[in-house]
Order: C-alpha cells, then sequence, then structure tokens
C-alpha cells in the first residue's frame, strides 16, 4: 500500500489541476481512474468516494450556474444565450431581472425560448434600445407558405392577466387570422356578415387585401385565393373571409383554437420603413416591453450604486443585489443591512470554487492516508 502512496497522490494533484483549469474532459477521465485505484487498496477506499462524489456533482454542474468568483457583480444577472444577451428586466436566473418577466425567456441548447399560456417561441432578437423582442412561431404562415388544419395551426399570442401590461405585441403589428368560421367570436356582435363593420382592417399598411397577392395562396391542388375583388374578401363581402386581419388591441388575445380558425399569420413594420409588397414584409411577432411607472428610476439609482437590478422571490418587490447584501433602493442607502437576511434571494457573496473543494479533499485524503500507516 505504500508504494500507491505517491501515485494516488500524484494523481489527486492532477485532478486538483485540471479542476482549477476548468478543463471537465480531463477531470473526470483523471477522476475515473482514480477510483480504479482506490480499488485495489486494502483499507475502506469507498470512504474517499463520499469525499470527491459532491466535488464531482459541482463540476457537472458549474457549467450552468454563474461563477460570482469569475465575473463581477454587474455582469452577476447578465447571460447570454446563443449570440443573445438576455438583460435587465429579462434574465435566465431566480431572482434576477424584473418580476413581471420572470419564468418568461429559458435557454435550450443554445436557443433562447418564450414561454406564455398559449405556447412556446423562438426568440430572434432582443432590442434594449427600443424595447422590443421579435418572436419566431413554427406554426405561422408566411408569404409562401400557408399552415392551415380544421383544428387549428400555430400559437398566435396571449399572456396572462397579470402579465399583459409588462408585454403584447406592438402596435405595428398585424395578424392576419385565417379560415376563421362564421361563428367565431371575430365576427359576433356586428350588423351583419357582408357589412363593412367587421374588425378586420389594415394595420400599419399591412392587410389581407395585400396578403392575399402571396404565392402561398396559389398552393395546392386548386388555388385557395377568394374569389372576386381582394378588397371585398378582405373586409367582409365574402362571409366569412378566408382572411381578417387586426391588431393586438382589438381583442386582446390572438387565441387561434378559441377563435375558431385555422391558422394564422403575422407580420410588423419598422417605421419609417414600409417594405414594398407582401413578399418584403417582417413575418413573426414583434413584441414591446414596458415597466410600471413607479418604477422608474430605481433600476438607474441601483446601477449608479454598483448594483444588480433584481426582484424579491418573495414579495416580487425590486430589490438592489449589492455585493453582500440586498437593499430596496440602492447601494448606498442605509437600510440596505436590514435587507440583507428579509430577503428570499440571498445577497452575491462569493462560493468556494471547485478546485477548493478539490483542495480540501486532497488535505484530508492525505490525513486518512497518515491515519492509516
Amino acid at each position: 500500500m505504500s508504494a500507491s502512496k505517491p501515485r494516488l497522490i500524484g494523481l489527486l494533484k492532477q485532478i486538483a489541476t485540471e479542476a482549477a483549469s476548468s478543463d471537465m474532459a480531463n477531470f473526470l477521465r483523471l477522476h475515473r481512474r482514480w477510483f480504479s485505484s482506490l480499488s485495489m487498496l486494502t483499507w475502506p477506499w469507498w470512504w474517499f468516494h463520499l469525499i470527491l462524489l459532491p466535488v464531482t456533482a459541482a463540476a457537472s454542474s458549474d457549467g450552468n450556474n454563474v461563477n460570482s468568483n469569475a465575473a463581477p457583480l454587474g455582469t452577476y444577472c447578465r447571460s447570454y444565450c446563443g449570440n443573445i444577451t438576455v438583460d435587465y428586466p429579462f434574465a435566465l436566473r431566480a431572482g434576477c431581472g424584473h418580476s413581471g418577466f420572470r419564468d418568461l425567456l429559458y435557454c435550450i441548447n443554445g436557443v433562447l425560448m418564450l414561454h406564455i399560456p398559449s405556447g412556446s417561441y423562438r426568440v430572434l432578437d432582443i432590442d434594449y434600445a427600443y424595447r422590443g423582442l421579435t418572436l419566431h412561431d413554427p406554426g405561422m404562415s408566411d408569404c409562401y407558405s400557408l399552415l392551415r388544419s380544421p383544428a387549428g395551426l400555430g400559437n398566435g399570442f396571449a399572456v396572462e392577466p397579470w402579465r399583459a401590461p409588462y408585454l403584447e405585441p406592438d402596435p405595428d403589428n398585424v395578424f392576419m387570422l385565417l379560415g376563421c368560421r362564421a361563428d367565431s367570436p371575430l365576427f359576433q356582435g356586428f350588423p351583419s356578415p357582408e357589412g363593412k363593420h367587421l374588425p378586420c382592417r389594415n394595420v400599419s399598411g399591412m392587410g389581407c387585401e395585400d396578403y392575399y397577392r402571396c404565392p402561398a395562396w396559389d398552393e395546392g391542388p386548386s388555388s385557395r385565393r377568394p374569389r372576386g375583388s381582394a378588397s371585398a374578401s378582405a373586409y367582409g363581402v365574402v362571409s366569412p373571409p378566408e382572411c381578417c386581419a387586426l391588431e393586438f388591441g382589438a381583442i386582446r388575445a390572438i387565441n387561434v383554437t378559441h377563435l375558431r380558425c385555422e391558422g394564422y399569420s403575422s407580420a410588423y413594420s419598422l417605421a419609417p420603413l414600409r417594405a414594398a409588397g407582401p413578399g418584403a414584409w417582417a413575418y413573426g411577432i414583434r413584441v414591446a416591453y414596458s415597466l410600471p411607472a413607479d418604477h422608474q428610476g430605481f433600476c438607474g439609482a441601483c446601477r449608479a450604486t454598483g448594483g444588480v437590478c433584481g426582484y424579491d422571490q418573495g414579495t416580487d418587490a425590486d430589490i438592489c443585489l449589492c455585493h453582500h447584501y440586498n437593499s430596496t433602493s440602492n447601494c448606498d442607502s442605509a437600510d440596505a443591512s436590514a435587507t440583507a437576511e428579509s430577503s428570499s434571494e440571498p445577497s452575491i457573496a462569493p462560493k468556494p470554487s471547485l478546485a477548493t473543494l478539490v483542495g480540501a479533499g486532497f488535505l484530508l485524503f492525505r490525513i486518512i492516508l497518515s491515519s492509516t500507516s
């Protein structure tokens, strides 16, 4: 056994070195060699398994968590998913960002996803300057492909009532609902289906009158393009219209199934640009986000004093995350120490690194070897 001690100690030093360099592949490979060598010892080698196993678990999860030691406080809540920066008021970790956007974004295999009651959408872009998100729904039609089904295809857009003040489609975003039945809630409460008082209308110069000119309407064994003038078909003379365009504010929720439609398309305009024709429209959902009026100035004051903007997970109240405490105003305020223990989100304090854990295990192992000599 004494001859194997130097070899085991040397191997453990290698493990500590790999842990410090964050080379996870070599760390796990050396870990397996370590247990293989331990199994040949006569003393209860499994004791050390209890020491190193938590270290291995920490190593496996360390890549998915923010290491306070590795990043300054200013980047504690900032994340990246693919090539998209996730920053305030959004966040990927609990307690960061604004509470109105909690449990909203998820990073799945490098793809940023937004989840609301109507479904999940891929986030293509977050525009912090103009406070907007661009979403893609794989079940949505565009100018070159109509995705329709009697049961309804596509998510539409509907958020929880409590989140509605913070998140809704941009006023320049047009939703074009396709193949809605005559008994759809869209057409109820109007004088007559043949009248021109339906909610269908152009939005920012985009609507069904132009959308009918898309190549997608010529797909299939026979053209699905409405007969008669495009204008008449778009505004209700054809009952029910094959396409009904409207802005989100007209009905406050785009639920394709509830509205008894076969599918939908969505396009948006980035003013002052106006695309020439439906083939050049920007297809997708442009969502505007906002913060409550009573929140104005809080995050600016927090950041100005070196803090990070977050929220209390128990009360949803605004919290300024400081280095060793949390504050309800900013990192220079007198009430900072009082909130250090009351917040459900712990203050940002250094965590022991993986190399430290391995080093502690190494020291304990030397003590065990000495006692068994």
